[in-house]
């Protein structure tokens, strides 16, 4: 049996199976790894600093216009669209074999494939707020040029800074929204981790509290939880569920 059909197997036979994923589940549909040895050097090159260090909470305070500049050029991809492994996924929920996506991605492609129980760790770039008077915004806002000074955004009723509803460097995730991924993995009997090294923390200790049958690593080089899984596939997230969902006829 190979690792696609053993994969579909776990999945048939699961009492309830969750997905977290990372940058890798994006790549797929041209969204860059900031993070990524090639995101690192052309950060460095450009403003001779890190991706952390701009996209930091500290560095938003101190440099609004850098960090907009960096912000709307790398982390911003309209074109982007859902992949196989984004569409895969929400196939699965839909057959009622996948009870929750925890993505730390913020660029709502897992919605946009029609994923709906998707938990957003690290927020989405999809929605803005003022910081002064707590107004909504869409992203389209911020692109406008008329409704920024320089790079950085301005609220329409205030004057006050509009940032992503994201979570930099230096921020705490929401409470909510951990305790959702908390309660979904421990209920989980099958996690499914896909496209992420699992070096981000906190987000990366999710994992220690799965305590179901399978843990499922799907990820193109290896990470240091390998040896905790059941199972490790290191091809394409975006080829191995497609198979799945070949494999289980969806």
């Amino acid at each position: 049996m190979g690792d696609i059909e053993k994969l579909a197997h776990i999945i048939r036979n699961s009492k309830g199976t969750v997905f977290f994923g990372g940058a890798g589940v994006s790549t797929e549909s041209g969204v860059p790894d900031f993070r990524s040895e090639r995101g690192l050097y052309a950060a460095r090159e450009k403003y001779g600093r890190s991706p952390e260090e701009m996209l930091s909470r500290d560095f938003f305070d101190e440099k609004p216009e850098l960090f907009f500049e960096y912000y709307k050029e790398n982390l911003i991809h309209l074109e982007a669209r859902p992949n196989a492994a984004h569409v895969a996924l929400a196939k699965l929920e839909a057959n009622g074999l996948l009870e929750a996506v925890i993505t730390q991605n913020v660029d709502g492609l897992h919605q946009a494939a029609g994923s709906v129980n998707v938990i957003e760790l690290h927020g989405a770039n999809s929605r803005q707020y003022c910081v002064g008077c707590g107004e909504n915004y869409a992203l389209e806002y911020i692109l406008r040029r008329e409704n920024c000074v320089g790079t950085v955004p301005r609220c329409a009723k205030c004057g006050g800074m509009v940032r992503p509803d994201v979570v930099l460097y230096g921020e705490m995730l929401k409470d909510r929204d951990i305790q959702v991924a908390h309660g979904a993995i421990a209920a989980a009997d099958c996690l499914i981790i896909g496209g992420t090294s699992l070096a981000v923390y906190p987000a990366a200790g999710l994992t220690h509290y799965f305590g179901g049958s399978h843990m499922v690593l799907i990820n193109k080089s290896r990470t240091a939880y390998d040896s905790a899984a059941d199972l490790v596939i290191n091809e394409s997230i975006g080829e191995v569920l497609a198979g799945v969902v070949r494999e289980l006829r969806l």
